[in-house]
């Protein structure tokens, strides 16, 4: 272990990819809150999304909420690709490998086990790619999971999904800085149109037509696009969304030797409390996806899906600022932890 500033780092060695690739020096950034009990059993896993570090996570942690450090161990792995934890923009391999879930939520068990003994989580709590994490985890380590909440997330990447993605990373690409598959420089035409594109899918049809954006201050449509979005993945290097627009798009928990691309075996492998929680009106994540799901997973304690009923679309599922789904999400995490 290594400390960077107010996080920490993994080391975890030269990592065997999915893929047969190896590697080199490959390391997890991670954040810790609370504190562990002697029982080791009062842990919450609680993966980074799309582009998101811990900082930008975290508000979710707070004492007397759910996510109570003052309860619970509570540890934010960040995802691969993110610029913390190993990525392009810190990494000397070249090309960047193709990294999987299956990887990450590989080394985050190694995180635990290793550096804190633990055997017990009492849940991992996921949004977005996060909450693709936490399926992971429930089918490829279903001893260690009593709970799973999987919020505006699902077990594979969906075409509907996959046709997104496939939008962001062509605007990405189209700008001029990108040569023989990477970015030389900062594609500030790329990182704008990449954000219009995410403006359009991120947010529901109702949201716009009932014009849901000047309630945050927004004088017009284009005022809303352009302060809100047009800068919106400035700050992240460009290679690092790449990287994790590839682990996104193939996020499949069936996609290893266990369940053998089997996406029934995978789901039935789930023993963990299980949470859906899709927004109603999200894209990326579509609902029925959720409710596809919620039928195979028949050796769960129990699973039930509940929809954040939002025009907020996908950010629904993060509601740093919509007090109304915040307070829908607090409540059936509470309800979960305490099942």
């Amino acid at each position: 272990m290594t400390t960077n500033g107010d996080y920490d780092n993994f080391d975890a060695g030269d990592v065997v990819l999915q893929s047969g690739v190896v590697f080199p020096s490959m390391h997890l950034a991670y954040k810790t809150y609370g504190t562990l009990n002697a029982r080791k059993d009062n842990v919450i896993v609680y993966p980074t999304s799309f582009s998101a570090q811990h900082y930008d996570t975290e508000w979710l942690i707070q004492r007397g909420g759910v996510l109570d450090p003052d309860r619970y161990f509570i540890v934010i792995p960040n995802l691969f690709g993110n610029g913390l934890s190993s990525s392009p923009s810190n990494s000397d391999v070249t090309p960047f490998p193709d990294i999987s879930y299956h990887d990450a939520v590989a080394v985050q068990r190694r995180l635990l086990v290793e550096q804190f003994g633990i055997s017990s989580i009492a849940l991992v709590y996921g949004w977005s790619m996060g909450g693709m994490q936490a399926y992971h985890w429930a089918a490829c380590h279903s001893d260690m999971v009593e709970r799973a909440a999987v919020v505006c997330g699902s077990a594979r990447c969906s075409p509907y999904n996959r046709v997104f993605l496939e939008g962001v990373k062509a605007a990405l690409t189209a700008d001029p800085t990108f040569r023989n598959g990477r970015f030389v420089e900062k594609p500030s035409a790329g990182l704008r149109a990449m954000g219009r594109i995410y403006a359009g899918w991120a947010m529901s049809h109702a949201f716009y037509r009932a014009e849901v954006w000047r309630e945050a201050g927004f004088h017009s449509l284009e005022d809303y696009l352009a302060r809100a979005w047009d800068d919106a993945f400035s700050r992240r290097d460009a290679n690092n969304l790449l990287a994790q627009i590839g682990i996104w798009q193939r996020g499949d928990i069936s996609q290893c030797a266990e369940f053998g691309g089997d996406i029934g075996r995978a789901l039935a492998a789930i023993k963990a409390r299980v949470l859906l929680m899709p927004g109603q009106t999200d894209r990326y994540f579509d609902m029925r996806d959720n409710e596809a799901e919620i039928g195979g997973l028949v050796n769960a304690k129990s699973a039930e899906l509940h929809p954040i009923p939002s025009v907020h679309g996908h950010r629904a599922g993060n509601p740093i600022n919509i007090p109304a789904d915040r307070a829908f999400i607090n409540a059936e995490i509470s309800a979960l932890l305490q099942s």
